[in-house]
C-alpha cells in the first residue's frame, strides 16, 4: 500500500487547495496584464509637448493644435501644380539678390561665399564666365542648394547672377526671356 500512496502523491501538483488556486490564478493571468498597463502609461506619459496647457491636453498629452497640425500633414497632396502667369514682369536681379542670396552673399554673409561688391571674390568666378556663373547657381555648388533655395524662373536667377558678378566688377548684360518662336509660314495655296 505504501506504493500506491507514493504513486498518489507522485501526481498531484503543487496546488493542494482552492486558496493555492486563486493565488496562481492571480500571478499568471491578472499580475502580467497590470504590468503590461502599468507599462504602457509609463511610456506614454512620457509624451506631453512643452508648452501646452494641461486643460488642452488629451489622454495622450497632445493638444487638439498639435493634433490637428498632424492631420493635416499626413493629409496634404503629394505633388501641386503651380499656375503662373508667363507674361508678369520678371523680378529685377536685385529684387531676386534681396529676396533669395543676400542671407550668403550679403555682408556678412557666409564665409567662402563671394559677397556683394568684392571684387577680389568675384575676380576669378567671374573669369569662369556666365554660363558657368548660371549653372551653378541654378543647379547648386558646395554648400548651396539649387537656385539658392529659391522658387524663381531660371532668367530671375540669371539676372541676380548678373547683378552680384557686375557688382564684382564683371560687364555681363542683363538676361531676358527668349523671344517668342515666330509663327510658322503659312503653306502655299493650290
Amino acid at each position: 500500500m505504501s506504493d500506491a500512496a507514493h504513486t498518489e502523491e507522485a501526481h498531484t501538483g503543487p496546488i493542494k487547495n482552492p486558496k493555492q488556486l486563486l493565488i496562481a490564478v492571480f500571478f499568471s493571468f491578472v499580475a502580467p496584464i497590470l504590468i503590461i498597463t502599468g507599462l504602457v502609461a509609463y511610456v506614454v506619459s512620457a509624451y506631453k509637448p512643452s508648452g501646452a496647457a494641461s486643460g488642452d491636453l488629451d489622454l495622450y498629452g497632445v493638444s487638439q493644435q498639435v493634433r490637428d497640425r498632424d492631420v493635416a500633414a499626413r493629409l496634404a497632396r503629394v505633388g501641386t501644380v503651380e499656375i503662373r502667369d508667363a507674361n508678369r514682369e520678371l523680378a529685377t536681379g536685385e529684387a531676386v539678390f534681396k529676396a533669395q542670396c543676400v542671407a550668403c552673399h550679403g555682408s556678412p554673409g557666409i564665409p567662402g561665399a563671394p559677397h556683394l561688391n568684392e571684387a577680389a571674390a568675384w575676380g576669378p568666378r567671374i573669369g569662369q564666365g556666365y554660363a558657368t556663373l548660371l549653372e551653378h547657381a541654378l543647379k547648386g555648388k558646395g554648400a548651396m542648394p539649387a537656385q539658392g533655395g529659391g522658387d524663381f524662373e531660371d532668367v530671375e536667377i540669371g539676372r541676380a547672377v548678373v547683378y552680384m558678378a557686375n557688382s564684382g566688377g564683371a560687364t555681363f548684360p542683363v538676361p531676358d526671356r527668349p523671344a517668342a518662336a515666330a509663327p510658322a509660314a503659312e503653306a502655299p495655296a493650290k
